[in-house]
Order: structure tokens, then sequence, then C-alpha cells
């Protein structure tokens, strides 16, 4: 250490005179001593103040150029020396030096740069200010075809350091994105994919980049989608695959890529994994099986995509994913489940699905899970279901398959996301008479489905439970169902469904109400007066807010109203008169006629 004193002192006269020789000789000492003890070196380094010498060594004509911008490359490997770098004003020569015409200058420059941006919001912005990643992005172009081993190296450090410039930094990646920097990364991964660790650069530049929503458009308008499945079906190291799977998860989930990811032969790379993997115990196998299956998963959501693996459901991807279903592994019937959701999303596969016996694997599956079952697993099968039963002529053959008593086994579960899609798959089964006055008639469903009404803290839970009663009552059109729902307690949800922020909730609220009055208002009375229907109405009609159909139908329950005693005393002395006239020349036809009709009735009874 006292060599390295007698060197920085020798350093700052010659650096000061300019001597070539004798700097270059400092220099190499500096590089020995930084190889044997980074950070001491370093601090005597800063200690010195050499550093304030160094921009004036940074020309491009200088021999030791390529040796000072190593130095500075080898001290910001510091966390301590990065500011110190950017007050000493290097940052300016060293950009400058981008655009030397020397390999060796290029490298050690694009090093120190790299470094003193790691992690360092001053030397990001130094560099940003001085416009070096535009003239790297530039030198990237320039390069690119070049696949000589020195030219490689070249190229892995300047993508380097525009990860250190960019990484975890939005706007600086927006940048990049805008000066064009993925169409020339993704050309880079095309020309040199045999070389590893320029390979691994322009991943972990993928990844990051494709966080950001605005890359995705450039992504696609790149052939990434291929680059990507090309480099992945050579890989055999499981870490590498993992690289690339970090990146296809993001860029996945725009949909001009899943179209080009599926187009490129990703699935049948993905499907090949699953079948390797399915048997291991392994940690490594077991988290490959689960990102394979979810990626599988991510690509159905597409509308493209999903239909294109179809096939009209004779494709050999939807067979395969089917028979993930009776799989005693838990991640690949989630990922089945879910993939049956995902194909479930138009009428034709929904149609096709269950006239193929979809439906009875799914029961299958969910009766594997009723006690201390795997809930992702409920809850994904459950959503497949629910998509499945939308089609008007899938209805009536699922209910007569079982789906009801199935789906009912889960009325025990406490986990809000498996009861939110318990009630949405009753809800879509129960258009049909018979089997809305069955369900209806259920006090065990219909006391839970009053429990959850009441589920304050999940809003999705509350509102299916109002939604699945109001539907009960609407369809079966029973006073049975509605004597049950009585006696459970649920008159007063149904009312304060009426006032909910969803238009179409409260109108099915307010159906539901109408006919309860009309059907079976005896016994619902007392409930709808403590739950102050009638005020609701006259604030609803009131309300010039309301939907032209909230009005409508307010009226229509005022009329049913009119055959209790005690709520139609409520209404005389709330003056709904006056409300009603007004309406009488609403624009809507339909509610001006209701309100000519209400108007006579409430004169007539008055």
């Amino acid at each position: 250490m006292d060599n390295l004193s007698d060197t920085l002192t020798k350093l700052k006269i010659t650096a000061a005179d300019r001597t070539e020789g004798s700097v270059e000789g400092c220099l190499v000492c500096l590089l020995q001593a930084l190889a044997q003890n980074n950070a001491e070196t370093s601090e005597k380094i800063q200690a010195s103040g050499i550093l304030q010498l160094f921009a004036n060594l940074l020309t491009p004509q200088a021999s030791c150029t390529a040796k000072v911008a190593n130095v500075i490359a080898e001290v910001a490997k510091n966390e301590f020396m990065r500011i110190p770098c950017v007050d000493a004003g290097l940052i300016s020569p060293l950009v400058q030096l981008l655009n030397s015409k020397d390999q060796e200058v290029l490298l050690q420059t694009g090093r120190a740069l790299g470094n003193i941006c790691y992690d360092s919001h001053e030397g990001r912005s130094a560099v940003d200010q001085a416009g070096g990643a535009q003239i790297v992005i530039d030198r990237l172009r320039s390069l690119c075809s070049r696949t000589d081993p020195a030219n490689e190296k070249l190229l892995t450090v300047f993508c380097g350091m525009l990860m250190n410039y960019s990484n975890e930094n939005d706007s600086l990646q927006a940048q990049l994105i805008n000066m064009g920097v993925i169409p020339t990364l993704v050309k880079l991964l095309g020309i040199h994919c045999h070389n590893a660790a320029l390979t691994e650069m322009c991943l972990v530049a993928f990844g990051n980049l494709a966080e950001l929503e605005s890359s995705k458009e450039q992504f696609a308008s790149t052939n990434i989608a291929e680059e990507l499945v090309k480099l992945f079906k050579k890989q055999i190291e499981h870490d590498k695959r993992e690289m690339i799977f970090e990146v296809l998860a993001p860029l996945a989930e725009n949909d001009a890529i899943k179209l080009q990811l599926v187009e490129a032969g990703l699935v049948e790379c993905l499907l090949e994994i699953v079948q390797q993997k399915v048997d291991s115990n392994k940690e490594d196998d077991v988290a490959e099986l689960k990102t394979a299956s979810d990626l599988m998963v991510l690509l159905l959501l597409g509308d493209e995509s999903m239909q294109k693996l179809f096939e009209g459901g004779k494709g050999s991807v939807f067979q395969r994913v089917l028979s993930w279903i009776p799989s005693n592994n838990h991640q690949l019937q989630l990922a089945g489940a879910l993939a049956i959701a995902n194909f479930a999303r138009n009428d034709g596969n929904c149609i096709h699905m269950v006239d193929n016996g979809i439906v009875e694997k799914l029961m299958d599956l969910l009766d594997r899970h009723v006690e201390d079952g795997n809930v992702t697993v409920q809850h994904a099968a459950l959503s497949a279901l629910r998509n499945l039963a939308i089609p008007v002529v899938n209805k009536a053959k699922m209910l007569s398959a079982g789906v009801t008593e199935t789906v009912l086994k889960f009325l025990k579960s406490e986990m809000p996301p498996v009861q939110f899609k318990l009630l949405g798959t009753l809800r879509m089964l129960i258009d049909a008479q018979e089997a809305a006055e069955q369900l209806g008639k259920n006090a065990k469903l219909v006391e839970r489905l009053v429990e959850w009404c009441e589920a304050k803290d999940h809003a999705g839970v509350m509102g299916e439970s109002n939604r699945l009663l109001s539907a009960l009552i609407r369809h079966s059109k029973s006073k049975d169902v509605i004597k049950t729902i009585v006696q459970s307690g649920g008159i007063k949800h149904l009312v304060t469904m009426a006032t909910s922020e969803h238009v179409i909730m409260q109108n099915e609220a307010l159906v539901a109400l109408a006919l309860i009055a009309a059907l079976e208002l005896g016994p619902a009375e007392k409930d709808l007066a403590s739950a102050q229907l009638v005020q609701i109405l006259h604030r609803l009609l009131a309300d010039e807010r309301s939907a032209p159909e909230i009005k409508y139908n307010s009226m229509v329950l005022i009329c049913a109203l009119m055959g209790s005693e005690s709520l139609y005393k409520e209404v005389q002395d709330l003056a709904f008169l006056d409300v009603v006239s007004k309406l009488r020349s609403h624009e809507n036809k339909s509610v001006a006629q209701q309100a000519s009709l209400t108007e006579q009735r409430l004169t007539v009874e008055s």
C-alpha cells in the first residue's frame, strides 16, 4: 500500500504534465492494486483527489485512455465511489468516448458507465443528460451483425450498460423504448443466440422492458416470439429456461404476442415440459411444471390464440389439456380447469364441451376436493362450470347431469373466492322455473345466502348472494320460495339491493319485490315495512338520476303494495301523487304510461 501512495503521488504529477509513458505505468500499478483489494484501493484513490485529473486523461487520441476507463470501471464497482465519479466530471468525457473506433476504449468505457449507473440515481441522471443511452443504442445497431468474439464481448458490455442505466426505472426504460431499443435487442438475440453471455443479457433486458405496457406494441412488431421459442427449444438447463419464462410471462399478457407465441410452437414446448415433469418431486421440476402450465393458461386468455388451440374441440392441445383434469397432480388439475374456463368463452365452444362430457369431468374433479379440498382447484372448476352454463341450451343438460347437487356440496366453504363462483354458477343455471323452485325451497341454501348477503368484507359474495336470492323468486314465481326467503330473513336484503349503485341489481330487486307483493304480501308485510321499502321507493321516484326502468318498476311495486293496509298508509303519508304525476310527462313512454296508471290507482284508493 506504500507503493500505492507513491503511485498516486507520481500519477498526480505526470497526469498534470501529460507524460504518457509514466501515466501508463502508474495506471498499470493502480489496476494491479485494485485487483488485489478493490475497496481499500478505491478509498485511497478517492482520498488522493486523483479522480478529478482523470477527466483530462479521457481523450480519444491518448494511448492511456482505455486504462483510465478501466480504472474508473473498477473503482465504480464500489457503491461509495459512484457519486464521486459523477462529481469528478467523468461522465461527459466517457460518453464522448462512446464514439471512439478503438475496441478496447469502447469496452472499458461501456464498463465504466455501466458500473457508475448501477443502482445510482446520480450516475443514471448524469448519463441521461450527456445523451449516453442514444449513442450506445446506435453503436449496438451498427455493430449488431459482427459475430467475432471481441465484438460480441463489446455488445454484451453495452447491453449490460443499458440494463444498469434503466433497471427498475420506468421513465428511463420508456426512454429506451422510444429510442427503438427493442427491435435492436431482438435482432441481437437472433444473430448471437449461440453466445450465452450476450443471450442472457438480452433476456434480462427483455424481462425488464416487458413489464412496461408501452413496450408490448414494439415487441409485437418484431419476431420476438419466434426467437424466444427457438431459443427455448435449445435449452436443457432449468435456470436458462426459467430466464426465458420470465420474459414470456409478461409478453404473453399481450393478445397479439399470445397468438405469435402459439404460432411459433410454444404450446408444444410447454406440453412437453408438463409430460416430462409431471411425476417428479424435485423442487425445480415442480416449479417448472407450474410455470409451464400457468403460461399455457395465460395463452388461452387471448380470443384468437384460444380459438386456434380449440380447433373446433378436435385440437390435440385441447385434448391434452382435458387429460390434466383427472390427473392426480393438483397443479395440473388447476391448470386444466382454468384452461376449460378459458376455452368456455363463447357459446359454440361451451355447447361443444357440454355435449362431449366435460361437465362430468369437472364434477368428478370437484367431488375429489369436497373434504379439505384444494381451494384453488375448487375455484377453477366452479369458474369453468359457471362459464359452461351461460348458453341457454346448456342449462337443462347441466341440471340433469346433477351440477347443482355437486355445487351445493361447497355451501359450507368459508373461502370467499369459492363462495363467489358457487353463487355465480347457481345463478347461471336457474333460468328454468323448476330448477329455481327446487333451489328456492332449499332452506339450507337460502339461509346461507342470507348470511352471505351480510358479507360486507367481500362485496362480490354479497352482490352475488343478493342477485341469486332475487333470481330464485323471479324465475320460480313460487309462493313456497317466497315463504322460505321470508322465514330466512331475506326480505331486508332485497330491499337494500334496490338501492344498489348498479342499475341491473336495482332492477332485479324491484322485480323480485313486486312478485313478493303480488304473490305473498301478507307474510312479507312486516319485513317490507321495517326495511323502509316505501320510503326507498319514494326516493327512487323523486331522484332524477334514476334510470327509466327503475322508475317504471318502482311504480309497479307501489301498485302491488296497495294490497297491504299498513303499507298503503305509508304510501299515502308520503304524498306519492305529487312525484308520480310529474312522471306522466316523462320522455320514456313506458314510464309515462305507468305513471298515469299509478296515479289513477292512487287517486281511486284515496
